[in-house]
């Protein structure tokens, strides 16, 4: 039986500030009544992009903790990292924040883990393939498993949905996952913006996760476990 999170306030940190639109359904949908506050910031992931790729620029973890420190001073009962590029910051910023902290991809890495050897990681920006990679790596030897990880990247859905064609970003992925899906045990999108391809997916040949859901899901987890009996 869920418990009544509306004493409860999440706050999210978005290093690109429209993914605060792609989460909201997740939010309806799993945790309806928790407060929830923003904080967006696209300069993050503009200087993660200009950096290149497997370089995290050193101001951007500086910010995310500096945003963190931010919503705690405000009260929030939980933090989360809305971006998959520098997911590493969550590690960083522990030692300084008290407030539990929540990377968006760690509950999805886990679960396919869980759930296969061959695991597909399907990505859309080049930068951030080698922080998921490194995220899918730490579950796997947090379960004490090993696994085979099968990446594709696919910058072109990516620019698409920047360009405001979602229906040809979601052509692309599914081709992607349909292919990808005759290789792998399960497949995991590595950014939130995919999690639009969510209603989609019904018919798919193996599991295909998102971080919207299982993120959201994790988050309730944790809310719900701060409440006493």
């Amino acid at each position: 039986m869920k418990k009544d999170l509306s004493n409860k306030t999440l706050g999210i940190i978005h290093t690109a500030v429209f993914t605060s639109q792609i989460v909201q359904k997740y939010m309806d949908e799993i945790i309806p009544e928790v407060n929830v506050m923003h904080l967006g910031d696209d300069t993050m992931q503009r200087d993660n992009l200009i950096a290149g790729v497997g370089v995290i620029p050193k101001v951007n973890y500086f910010k995310f903790v500096t945003y963190a420190r931010f919503l705690e001073e405000a009260g929030v009962d939980l933090i989360m990292l809305a971006c998959s590029t520098f997911n590493r910051a969550v590690d960083y910023a522990r030692p300084m924040i008290n407030t539990a902290i929540l990377q968006i991809d760690r509950p999805m890495m886990d679960l396919a883990v869980e759930k296969g050897k061959r695991i597909g990681l399907l990505a859309t920006l080049p930068t951030t393939v080698p922080s998921s990679e490194r995220l899918l790596s730490q579950a796997a030897e947090d379960a004490k498993k090993e696994i085979e990880i099968k990446t594709v990247l696919s910058s072109e859905a990516f620019k698409a949905l920047r360009a405001g064609d979602p229906e040809k970003h979601n052509e692309i992925l599914l081709d992607e996952i349909d292919k990808l899906s005759r290789e792998v045990d399960v497949i995991v999108m590595a950014q939130v913006s995919m999690s639009v391809l969510e209603p989609l997916l019904t018919n798919t040949h193996v599991p295909v996760y998102n971080s919207g859901r299982t993120g959201f899901a994790k988050a309730r987890e944790i809310l719900e476990s701060l409440i006493k009996e």
